[in-house]
């Protein structure tokens, strides 16, 4: 098999390396998430929050890197969970501000064993979890990067 066959392989590719460990590990934390009635997307949001209460909708969205649309919904259902509010800033009308409720606080302790439930279904140690983290962010912003300069190149 030639080398230009062989790069055209399913088992060749980091997309799709990527892709299956992605939703391995999202289905791991299915159970965990489920004991606390939150699914995963809620969860990154509420980690957001449990770091930094009192954050403007636009700055979670972009912690998250997802979009406003995206984001609405999820803190929509959690509002409807009594876990948060979003309150409009009186300065700014378009600027809407988070708050956790005192459940959504409290949520945070019943969650506090999910990271290391997680290290050990994914075989890591910290040194691994940290060395992990740091290749995956690396890739993001060198992919974020490479989409950002063919954007601007298609532009010209």
């Amino acid at each position: 098999m030639s080398d230009a066959d062989r790069a055209l392989l399913l088992e060749e590719q980091v997309c799709f390396a990527l892709y299956a460990a992605s939703r391995a590990v999202t289905d791991t934390y299915r159970p965990l998430l489920s004991e606390l009635e939150l699914t995963y997307p809620q969860y990154l949001v509420l980690l957001v929050l449990w770091e930094r209460d009192g954050r403007p909708i636009k700055e979670i969205a972009a912690e998250l890197r997802l979009d406003y649309g995206t984001v609405s919904p999820l803190l929509k259902r959690l509002q409807a969970r009594g876990l948060l509010t979003r309150e409009r800033q009186a300065g700014d009308e378009r600027s809407v501000t988070v708050n956790l409720t005192e459940e959504g606080r409290a949520l945070r302790e019943r969650a506090a064993g999910i990271p290391s439930t997680m290290s050990c279904a994914m075989g890591l140690d910290e040194t691994s979890r940290h060395e992990l983290i740091r290749t995956l962010r690396d890739l993001t912003e060198a992919t974020l990067s490479t989409a950002t300069e063919g954007d601007r190149n298609a532009k010209s």
